[in-house]
């Protein structure tokens, strides 16, 4: 964990890799071009080196920086980028020592996922990507009362 933070320290990014079949690298590379969109893909290849389709629940494997992910999360493209940079936020907070879990934490995440949301909104031109942030970010605010 010091090697990983110390080369995040000095400026390493990943190359991102995408493993699974044909339709979940199609939808994982429309929530990556998102990300860029809003401008987040930095921060995002920092953190993460792969995402790997799976059969099961998403997580995050802090110890391949990695992101397991199952059809259902890539459908929404809009969705999986927010839960892609979330998962990139508790990679972060996890390499920092920080607690990366529990109700505070969700809140953070929570946060973190409004935010790339709010950023993917005002930096897209696609009508359909704009009503879905708007959608998504009500959504998570008003889940984020419950905190």
């Amino acid at each position: 964990m010091k090697t990983a933070k110390t080369l995040i320290d000095n400026g390493y990014k990943h190359h991102v890799t995408v493993r699974g079949s044909t339709f979940f690298k199609q939808k994982v590379e429309k929530a990556i071009a998102l990300i860029k969109t809003a401008g987040y893909y930095d921060f995002f290849r920092t953190y993460i080196a792969r995402v790997q389709e799976i059969d099961g629940v998403t997580q995050l494997r802090q110890s391949e920086a990695s992101i397991w992910a199952n059809d259902y999360a890539v459908e929404n493209p809009v969705d999986a980028g927010s839960v892609f940079v979330q998962k990139a936020s508790h990679m972060k907070e996890y390499l920092e020592g920080a607690l990366y879990y529990g109700g505070q934490a969700e809140k953070r995440s929570a946060e973190k996922r409004i935010e790339f949301l709010e950023a993917l909104k005002k930096k897209s031109l696609e009508k359909e990507v704009v009503a879905e942030c708007e959608r998504l970010i009500k959504m998570w605010k008003d889940s984020a009362l419950a905190y």
